[in-house]
């Protein structure tokens, strides 16, 4: 009796320790996952730097404090559970019984999602920055492999027999001009440890977030955006310029199957987050983040559908909805390829009765994790800090979990909410995040904005700093961030601003800080390699200090370095931009057709206009591209 005493007195110590260890921090659930057994759940709360352990009542137990930005959560074996220090550089193993960690293994700076290989014994690590997929030994704790990526990787899942997993990478890669530009799911060959394949999505995919495998591993589902570049934001009726998604990716071939649209006719489904798979694989849940629902899909029925078939007669459409099948899936009977026209159908899956999207007492849903009895559906609250357990057949809510002393919201903080709340937009098709995801920053598309006339799309660019490096667009069309913030609401999101909601975004904006970039050494210091690249970078002759100044690495000025497009007006003067975050900011150039900073710098400046880099040996252009990432 007094063993079991102080055991608990200790318990009560521990949590109350944790508690005080998060006072005056914001608690903003990241992830999810639940336990081999279903018996204990973990939330990684980004902003506290904490594992938040409760049980499968919702009952927070204890929490662990954790180093850099806890992110994507993973259990291994028993209590085991693995989370993601994002700024850290490390992964942390933590004996959520025992609410200690164990273990930390070296990866990138900058890790985010985590997907197990239990067979092989194997941790997979997405590393944001540095574009690769660390892969863990979880005998050694060593990293047995880095697999290069195109981009930033997010979401990573493992397919059943674990000869392969899937990367879901969160913005598009390549030249921008091209209609094709999308962002990519990567197959990691599991076996050799090495890509074995890109897989592009559907142009103007991007913002992927998450990645599930079907429990007979024959099928991943990938959650994002889909914006439609093409088209001039001249309304955002209907999806034209957005719209929101689930990809279909056919895991034995290797390809895109179908992609299908979460939204309503009249209403969108903004920034699509987390998912979760059921055990027999019939049913799909998404988080819709910008909208605070969360969606359920009727897999089973969709996958006849898609097929050509028909849902049996006697399968009743959830909540008793009749189904209204629109003419596509008549098209697809007559001819399967006719898939792709899915990606434009706003009234198939909710018309045809197979989405159901369910409204949450939650701001901001990102991860969700399905108990192993498939009975809960865990919601992490990202802006309310809370954890849903929801009834996962009825969808009923069973309990609401707060991390405890959750501070009074700030301005800045009312501004980051407001920033990614997509029901500021007309009819919920996007969030000021959607364009501007990962703290503001861009997401790699062309967008023809028409604050400088239609018809010259521009690529998007980071908002990070935009209030100290006026004006603002790239072609100096607002005179600085306030201007173009106010714009924002009305030309993109359209409505009119509240003046409080206006002065809270722009509070965020001004706070945003530059991220210390994955390149440099573990000390923050610039590598060898970076180091030569300074030397190229401030000497005479390169120039690159003559429009890219200290501290901020511009000029503030207008120059025609020789990058006007076909489609650009006859001013051929583009604002020089920042060189901050470079590492994070591609594709580059104001029309974003230079995929790397080896564009930038030899293709796409044979005449030295954008600095002087033609006479440069092979050895320094390498070491001026490490230096520039380094940013």
């Amino acid at each position: 009796m007094r063993n079991l005493l102080i055991v608990a007195v200790a318990a009560t110590l521990m949590l109350a320790c944790s508690a005080s260890m998060a006072a005056g921090k914001y608690r903003s659930a990241q992830d999810v996952a639940w336990s081999a057994d279903g018996k204990l759940l973990a939330a990684s709360d980004r902003t506290a730097g904490a594992l938040a352990i409760m049980d499968d009542a919702g009952k927070i137990l204890r929490e662990v404090a954790l180093t850099g930005q806890p992110y994507g959560v993973a259990f291994g074996k028993g209590n085991t559970c693995y989370v993601a220090e994002y700024d850290a550089g490390t992964v942390a193993e933590v004996d959520v019984a025992a609410g200690k960690v164990l273990r930390r293994f070296k990866v990138g700076p900058k890790p985010v999602g985590l997907a197990v290989a239990p067979k092989g014994k194997l941790l997979l690590v997405g590393n944001y920055g540095l574009k690769s997929v660390s892969v863990i030994d979880l005998g050694s704790g060593k990293e047995k492999a880095r697999i290069e990526l195109n981009s930033h990787p997010q979401g990573i899942a493992v397919s059943p027999d674990e000869t392969v997993a899937f990367v879901a990478n969160l913005v598009p890669f390549g030249n921008a001009t091209e209609a094709t530009m999308a962002s990519y799911v990567t197959v990691l060959d599991l076996k050799g440890l090495k890509k074995a394949s890109d897989i592009r999505l559907t142009p103007g995919s991007m913002d992927l977030r998450d990645i599930v495998v079907s429990p007979d591993g024959k099928w991943a589902y990938a959650s994002h955006a889909l914006g439609r570049f093409t088209l001039p934001t001249t309304q955002l009726d209907r999806g034209w310029i957005n719209t929101n998604a689930m990809t279909i990716i056919d895991v034995q071939n290797q390809k895109l199957y179908a992609t299908v649209l979460l939204d309503r006719l009249m209403e969108g489904a903004a920034d699509p987050w987390g998912m979760a798979i059921a055990k027999d694989g019939k049913c799909l849940w998404i988080a819709l983040s910008g909208v605070h629902q969360v969606a359920k899909l009727d897999l089973e029925s969709l996958h006849l559908l898609t097929e050509g078939k028909d849902i049996p007669a006697d399968k009743p459409a959830p909540h008793g909805v009749p189904r209204h099948l629109s003419t596509i899936w008549a098209e697809i009977k007559k001819d399967p390829t006719k898939r792709a026209m899915l990606a434009n159908d706003l009234a198939a899956l909710y018309g045809a009765g197979l989405l159901i999207r369910n409204k949450i007492d939650g701001v901001g849903p990102r991860g969700l994790a399905l108990s192993p009895d498939g009975k809960k559906l865990a919601v992490a609250c990202y802006f309310t800090g809370s954890v849903i357990l929801a009834d996962a057949d009825s969808d009923k809510v069973l309990v609401i979990a707060k991390l405890p002393n959750q501070p009074k919201m700030d301005s800045v903080r009312r501004g980051e909410m407001v920033f990614h709340d997509g029901t500021q937009s007309f009819q919920h098709w996007l969030s000021c995040a959607t364009c501007h995801p990962d703290g503001a920053r861009a997401d790699g598309l062309n967008w023809d904005l028409l604050n400088d006339g239609i018809g010259n799309p521009k690529n998007t660019r980071s908002l990070l700093l935009a209030h100290k490096t006026p004006p603002a667009m790239s072609l100096a069309v607002r005179s600085d961030s306030s201007v173009a913030s106010a714009a924002g609401f009305r030309f993109i999101l359209f409505r009119e601003p509240q003046s409080q909601e206006l002065d809270a975004v722009k509070d965020y904006l001004r706070d945003l800080k530059p991220e210390k970039s994955p390149y440099l050494t573990p000390d923050g210091k610039l590598s060898t390699k970076a180091q030569k690249g300074k030397a190229v970078f401030e000497s005479s002759k390169a120039a690159c200090t003559s429009c890219h100044p200290g501290p901020l690495l511009t000029d503030l000025k207008m120059y025609d370095v020789g990058t006007r497009g076909e489609f650009d007006r006859k001013d051929s003067s583009f604002d020089t931009p920042t060189l901050i975050e470079l590492w994070r900011t591609a594709p580059y150039l104001h029309d974003g057709s230079a995929a790397t900073l080896r564009e930038v710098l030899i293709d796409r400046n044979k005449k030295d206009t954008h600095g002087a880099t033609s006479k440069l040996k092979p050895e320094e252009i390498d070491g001026l591209i490490e230096y520039l990432l380094s940013q």
